[in-house]
Parts: structure tokens; sequence; C-alpha cells
């Protein structure tokens, strides 16, 4: 297998349906303080088009990643590419790809970047088989990291692929298909959903577009949710930028939309939806317990699938829940919610490290398994 990387400007990244991989979402994270690179990737050999989840590029062998530099402490710095990059190989290569294309990257990311870190859009090498799943359907989810390191590292040459100690982006997710109708939609759902978006309506639940005036209410519930969760919120400038931020005249921008649901003037939940090519992604979503029997979540969702379809996407990435169904996980109830709406569940490989400096790396990977509860110390971007 041949790899051809070279430098392009970030505003040349191609359209996809992955948000984390367009001119968009670095020229917002350039804005936040990051510094981002964007290179062209070519490959000799065509990738299976079935192991990403998302659309295959017209060109199979020519795709680009964005890379964000994270720096960690005494100079060094992460390179992380969140979700990508999107050129998938077949399986029996996924390793040696990942290898050579870190290799590759290597001498452009300079001596300062200890790691580079790809949290990779690909379906899962432990989800692709029917014996990946149980006889109820339910996935049977991946072996030790240790199990996965060996796999993932078969054929390569130095055996230095490493499961990073966390994913930074949700490796499963639900992805609802767009293209029926909207009756079909509603017909997918669960009962309960089709009830909870009907509940909100008659109980005088309104969702419209929020503007940017409107946004500190929705970081009051965001602030709200992160507390109720225990999760350190990302700031204020976050949101505003994303608001703000079009990527207009570059290759690949993207819309987003503050979704807000009223009931008598008040603000009970609120999301933010970006609209890349043929897919629309639930990013973050706040909501106050204050007169949750309204279902207003319920109608935000609807909300977002409406407007989604009419922007023309074909699905929507509501962006994490947990593996299968499992009253003990932490995302036990998020996924019952979201599973709801008719979507199919996807597992991705989440993050994977490969070295450059590994004294460096070693030192770091003690330090973020020690910390590994802290959203702080994980390489940001995401």
């Amino acid at each position: 297998m041949k790899l051809a990387v070279a430098p392009k400007p970030t505003d040349a990244l191609v359209p996809t349906p992955i948000v984390h991989q367009t001119a968009f979402w670095g020229r917002v994270h350039r804005r936040l303080g990051f510094a981002i690179e964007a290179f062209d990737v070519s490959m000799a050999t065509p990738p299976g088009a079935a192991n990403s989840d998302a659309s295959p590029r017209a060109t199979p062998t020519h795709g680009d990643v964005l890379v964000l530099r994270t720096p960690l402490a005494d100079g060094a710095e992460c390179a992380y590419v969140p979700f990508g990059p999107e050129l998938a190989p077949d399986a029996e290569d996924v390793g040696t790809f990942l290898e050579r294309l870190s290799r590759e990257l290597r001498p452009l990311l300079g001596p300062r970047c200890t790691f580079i870190r790809w949290d990779l859009p690909w379906i899962s090498l432990h989800a692709r088989a029917p014996d990946d799943f149980a006889a109820d359907g339910q996935w049977q989810g991946p072996p030790a990291p240790r199990l996965r390191e060996l796999r993932m590292n078969f054929g390569t040459r130095d055996h230095n692929l490493w499961k990073a100690p966390r994913d930074l982006l949700p490796p499963d997710t639900l992805l609802v298909d767009l293209t029926a109708d909207e009756d079909e939609l509603l017909a997918r759902m669960r009962p309960a959903t089709r009830r909870n978006i009907r509940l909100a309506e008659r109980h005088g639940v309104v969702v419209r577009e929020g503007t940017a005036d409107e946004l500190p209410d929705w970081y009051a519930l965001y602030v709200e949710t992160m507390a109720r969760n225990q999760l350190e919120p990302l700031p204020l400038a976050h949101f505003a930028t994303m608001l703000d931020e079009r990527a207009e005249g570059s290759a690949s921008p993207v819309v987003t939309r503050l979704l807000l649901a009223h009931h008598q003037g008040r603000v009970l939940a609120g999301l933010l939806l970006a609209l890349a090519p043929t897919r629309a992604t639930y990013l973050y979503g706040a909501s106050s317990r204050d007169l949750a029997d309204l279902r207003p979540s319920y109608a935000l969702q609807w909300a977002a699938l409406r407007l989604a379809r009419a922007h023309g996407c074909r699905d929507y990435d509501l962006f994490g829940a947990s593996p299968r169904r499992d009253p003990h996980h932490p995302l036990a109830g998020v996924h019952q919610f979201k599973a709801g709406f008719g979507g199919r569940l996807v597992h991705r490989e989440g993050c994977w490290d490969f070295p450059y400096d590994e004294p460096i790396y070693a030192a770091w990977r003690r330090y973020e398994q020690a910390h590994v509860a802290s959203r702080a110390i994980v390489p940001a971007g995401g």
C-alpha cells in the first residue's frame, strides 16, 4: 500500500458529512486558539467504502484530514484528528494503513509533536461480523484494550498503535435515516416517543430557532445540565463562535442552528445543530429539570429532525449512546431516549495513538490514565 501526504489549505478541505473534518470546524477552532493544519491523503489501492459510517467520496483513493494541535507540557504537542481520516482501508489493512499514514505525517508535524491521536470514524473491527452480535442483535462490544491492540497492530512494522485511555468523541451513536417522509419517520419511532412528541405539542411547547442574543439563556441551561452530570462546561465563547462561523468561501461550509423549546415564554431545553452536506449532527444539548413532564426534549429532537430533512440531510447523528441496552451503563438513560427516534446503532473504533517520542508519550499516557475522569487533561478540540 503506497500513501502520499501533502499539506493543503484548511479552507480546501473537501465537503463531507463529518462536520469535524470540515473547513468550518477548522475555522471555529482556529478562532478558539488552536493551531490548525490540513493534509491531502491519497493511496494506490482502493479502500473499503463500507468501513466508514460516512458516505464514500467520489474518488475513493483520495481524501484529506484536519489536524488540531494541542499543547501538553514543556512545549510538547499532540496532533489530534477528530473523526478522521474518513478515507478507510479494508479491514485487514487497518493497522498498516494507520501506521503508514502516521509515519508520513511525522516530518510534516514537526519536532514538538510527541504523538498523533486518531479519533477514528471507521466501523469497529469488532462490529463487522455476525459473531460480533448476540442472538437478539445486541453488540457484544469490543474485547479488552490489549486484545484490540493486538488486532490493530497485526501486520504493522513496529506494533506501536495504542488504544487511547479514553475516547474524546462518542464511538457509539445512533444515526436516523431521513430519506423517508415525516409520517414514515414517526412510524419508525417507538410508541412512547411519538406520544411524548404529541404530549409536548398539546401542552403548548413550541420550538423555534434561537438567535445569538438568546444564546446566554441556553447557556444557563447548559451549565445546569453539566453540573447535574458532574462535568466541566465549555465557555460561552465556544458556542458563540460556532453560531457565528459559517466558513463561507471555503470548500466545506457548515450551517449551525440553535433550537430552543419554549413554554409560556420560558426556555426549557435547547440544542446546537450542525448541518453539513448529507448529515445533521446534534452537537450539544441542555435542558431544565423544571417542567420536564411537558417533554420539551422530545419536541426539540422532532423539530431538529424535520429541519435537517428540509435542509436536504440524509441522516441525523444523535451523537452518543451506550453501545447496547444496558441499565448499568452511564449513558443508559441517554440511550433509551435517543433510541426512541428510530435510529440504527453505529460502533466506531474510537481513539488510537501513534507515538513519535515514546518516553514523553509514555509519561503522558500514565498521567492521562491516572486522571481519565478529568476532561481537563484530555487533548481538546472535539
